[in-house]
């Protein structure tokens, strides 16, 4: 990975790869057309599998159409198709906590977008993938690139 900018992203652009949303046509063109892997932290999987299973409970999704989702995640982050890299989570609740400290007050950021943009820099990120504005006002505050 010599010279390859360090991608990581957040649930709102997977969400959009897998639950079918405004941004799905965007999110999709941006992956197939990127070079550089995306780095998945474990909180990703985690709040993408919840959301999934949510729009399910909200009827916007069938059950069945909540079980190909997963599915064909799993199956993705099985076959590579997001990468993988160790991410400390008590790192990520320091980095967490020094984000809120200093942003929050200021920026209105929500814990689970801090967590992503924390486990972000903690993976050692250059860009990070968003469709949520104010998350990316806290990435961009942080350095990383927002691309999307």
């Amino acid at each position: 990975m010599v010279n390859e900018r360090r991608v990581c992203c957040d649930t709102s652009f997977l969400f959009s790869i897998y639950g079918n949303d405004i941004h799905t046509e965007k999110a999709l063109a941006f992956r197939d057309h990127q070079a550089a892997v995306v780095f998945l932290s474990p909180l990703n999987g985690y709040e993408l599998l919840n959301a999934l299973r949510l729009a399910g409970f909200r009827r916007l999704l069938s059950a069945e159409e909540v079980r190909t989702r997963i599915t064909r995640f799993e199956k993705d982050v099985a076959g590579g198709q997001w990468g993988d890299l160790p991410c400390n989570l008590a790192d990520v609740l320091r980095e967490s906590a020094r984000l809120s400290k200093e942003r929050t007050l200021e920026g209105g950021h929500r814990s689970f977008d801090i967590l992503h943009v924390a486990a972000a820099r903690v993976m050692g990120a250059q860009d990070f993938l968003t469709f949520d504005a104010n998350q990316r006002r806290l990435a961009e505050s942080e350095g990383l690139k927002v691309p999307l």
